[in-house]
């Protein structure tokens, strides 16, 4: 409880040095944040959602509040990071904008400081309005620190043909915390993508707790990239809730590769008819790294479709957790949901657990779910070696193919192109 009191310390100094001239509705969103963390405190391991991963490290860190880095990084130190060298980006560091490294697109692709200062109203109609901190400690907690981050709109029928790259990187100079909160509102019949990046440009040790609201309106499609490679020495929690209206379309991918332990909440409401949803992840994890992912996919409304792909690949002593929920509401009709979870085994202390579920209130519905959990093939890896394949080269090629079928869903060339360099890296190690 100590460690609370602490966080609870450090939001009231920051609330009243510095923020305080923050509009009402911000103040009372803050407010009402900080107030829900104060009573449910840090989860435990005795709580069923959180049974298999513990956030003692965290809850019994020193993390500073992260403030204005007093050295930002040069566009070199920050390209290995960058989807394009031209095009939309907003660049973070330690949480803070970075305007010298970004590039803006009017007030539509901008830092939210920026936008709760100049287009307030739209702001407000949404944010906060998605993730739940009713009983989710972490995003309380973001939602207390709520400052800046990400802003994307992309007005009804507008077509941006670019990907937005939203880019937040941790200086490691120090333990810090940094709480970035994105707001992704995509209107009526438009379209966009966002590729969404979380990497450290040290490896020391600090903790990211980032929420992202995407919202997508009737008729529009959005195609949201998630990577988190941070710090092997870090920690990452993070939730990213969606919320679809009537005919929309959005494809979510995810991928994890860094941290000492993550956690990542992935929420998605399909609340008008006719919404399609698709949702890739992968976790590549190696050493005594930790990752949890828990999705909820929420069937609000008749004649929608959603399909979850999630594959694990684990190495050494590393753990994955998969806690997969799928809800199908009353009146729910026409619903056609699937989802699979597979984790690869590379060693015989990796551990993975995975647990899919269905909830189901419709009776004229198709849902199926599915896990897998262990080693390579014995008879795929027998086929290669008699063909001439060495095993070492073997396991590495089927250790790939596992990890391709998430990536070759990615339809933005030099994301793919990206990540499968880092896979191949991985796997040559």
């Amino acid at each position: 409880m100590a460690h609370v009191d602490q966080l609870v310390g450090s939001y009231r100094a920051w609330a009243s040095n510095g923020v305080s001239g923050a509009p009402d509705w911000l103040k009372d969103l803050r407010e009402g944040g900080i107030a829900r963390f104060h009573h449910l405190g840090f989860p435990n391991m005795k709580q069923e959602a959180w049974r298999f991963t513990s956030v003692a490290p965290i809850a019994e860190g020193s993390f500073e509040l992260a403030k204005e880095p007093a050295r930002i990084p040069t566009l070199d130190e920050i390209r290995p990071f960058l989807l394009l060298e031209a095009g939309y980006r907003l660049v973070f560091v330690d949480g803070f904008f970075q305007r010298s490294l970004s590039t803006p697109f009017f007030d539509d692709v901008q830092s939210l400081a920026h936008v709760v200062s100049h287009r307030q109203d739209l702001v407000r109609q949404h944010l906060g309005k998605y993730v739940a901190t009713q009983d989710r400690p972490f995003s309380a907690l973001n939602t207390a620190f709520v400052s800046d981050g990400a802003f994307v709109h992309v007005p009804a029928k507008t077509n941006i043909p670019e990907p937005i790259q939203l880019l937040f990187l941790a200086s490691g100079t120090k333990p810090v915390v940094a709480h970035p909160r994105n707001l992704v509102v995509i209107e009526r019949e438009a379209r966009a993508s966002i590729v969404e990046t979380y990497a450290a440009l040290g490896d020391h040790s600090y903790w990211t707790n980032a929420v992202t609201e995407i919202v997508v309106g009737d008729g529009a499609r959005a195609d949201h990239y998630r990577v988190q490679r941070e710090s092997d020495r870090a920690y990452h929690v993070a939730t990213s809730q969606s919320h679809q209206g009537r005919d929309s379309t959005l494809n979510l991918h995810f991928v994890a590769f860094g941290g000492a332990l993550a956690r990542h909440d992935i929420g998605a409401v399909m609340a008008g008819p006719g919404g399609t949803l698709i949702l890739n992840g992968l976790y590549l994890l190696a050493g005594a790294q930790h990752a949890d992912h828990h999705t909820t996919i929420d069937h609000a409304a008749d004649h929608c479709a959603s399909h979850e792909y999630f594959n694990g690949v684990l190495d050494d002593k590393a753990r994955g957790v998969f806690t997969g929920r799928i809800i199908v509401r009353p009146g729910a009709q026409k619903t056609d949901s699937k989802q699979t979870n597979n984790n690869l085994l590379l060693s015989g202390h990796a551990h993975a657990d995975s647990q899919p579920q269905l909830e189901i209130y419709a009776d004229d519905v198709k849902c199926t779910h599915g896990s897998t959990v262990g080693p390579l093939d014995p008879r795929a890896l027998f086929y290669l070696r008699s063909r001439g394949v060495g095993e070492d080269d073997a396991r590495r090629l089927l250790t790939y193919g596992f990890a391709a079928e998430i990536l070759g869903r990615m339809e933005i060339a030099p994301l793919r192109a990206q990540l499968d360099a880092i896979v191949r890296g991985r796997l040559a190690e």
